[in-house]
């Protein structure tokens, strides 16, 4: 049900830590790093997106935080931080130039990326992407600005919470499928179709449960970075981006995005009307299609 990803390997860094790495699509084509959500992981990339990356002659490599997947488990001390890793990932898959797509909670760290690799990162696609919850650029409200007021918390208990985190989903792995169709049925109707349809479900269980050594830290150590300074400011991210986001999102709400979108200097918001969170998924061809003209038109 589910293209393979045509290489799955891990790149050492500096510090004798690994980042973990799945390619799909053309081995040749233009690379186009994906970051995954929270959680999430380098599996976490739509059918669609598999099949449309091949197609269109694009190299589509989806890139684990650490604490998932095979990479090592480090706390940064901001968002921001993390461009420094991609940037040598990028260099140890002999990328050039490259563009971005960030899911959710990769949003902040795409955001980071472009900021800090600039003129690397020539143009960018946030889907329902995560906003500042402290400082300036901060966005009142949502879901997400709880971690800035429980942040001397979660840092203080990261640790047991990754633990929980990984036990439920040690837990869940026998009754993943039941477990997923149950989680649906409590979701708004736009996440309901997205996750009733069998290969979105396929791809969502294969990213939680499988190729994972290093359980799930990285969604706790995002939840404490996300409650933090990122470090930069959005105001100051001068590449192209282009903003995907379901006007009935329940996580990350639609204001939300609009108001990243009136902080970033080259934005423009497409809406996804009656979509939630997770609406962008099924458009992963039309993303990665105007992505792509969207880095032409910016060289």
């Amino acid at each position: 049900m589910l293209t393979p990803p045509r290489l799955d390997g891990t790149a050492r860094l500096p510090d004798d830590r690994k980042i973990s790495f799945a390619e799909y699509g053309d081995p040749r084509g233009r690379p186009i790093i994906w970051l995954h959500g929270t959680p999430g992981g380098r599996r976490q990339i739509p059918e669609e997106g598999r099949i449309a990356a091949l197609e269109t002659g694009v190299r589509l490599i989806a890139v684990d935080r650490p604490g998932v997947g095979r990479s090592t488990p480090h706390l940064y001390e901001s968002v921001l931080d993390f461009a420094t890793d991609l940037d040598f990932v990028a260099d140890v898959l002999g990328l050039g130039d490259f563009a971005l797509i960030g899911l959710s909670g990769g949003g902040p760290y795409l955001l980071g990326a472009a900021y800090a690799l600039t003129p690397r990162v020539k143009a960018a696609a946030v889907l329902g992407g995560v906003a500042p919850t402290v400082g300036a650029d901060a966005a009142d409200g949502g879901i997400v600005a709880l971690t800035a007021r429980f942040q001397p918390l979660l840092t203080r208990f990261r640790v047991p919470l990754a633990f929980a985190v990984g036990s439920l989903v040690s837990a869940l792995r026998p009754v993943g499928t039941p477990a997923l169709i149950a989680f649906a049925l409590l979701q708004p109707a736009g996440d309901r179709r997205v996750l009733n349809r069998p290969e979105f479900r396929a791809m969502f269980l294969d990213d939680i449960f499988g190729g994972s050594t290093h359980g799930l830290r990285a969604p706790v150590y995002d939840i404490v970075l996300f409650g933090r300074d990122w470090g930069f400011s959005v105001r100051d991210v001068k590449i192209p981006i282009r903003w995907w986001h379901g006007d009935a999102d329940h996580i990350i709400p639609f204001r939300h995005g609009q108001h990243m979108v009136s902080l970033l200097p080259d934005a423009e918001l497409f809406v996804l009307p009656g979509e939630s969170h997770l609406g962008s998924l099924p458009v992963a061809e039309r993303i990665l299609a105007d992505l792509v003209e969207t880095w032409d038109r910016a060289v």
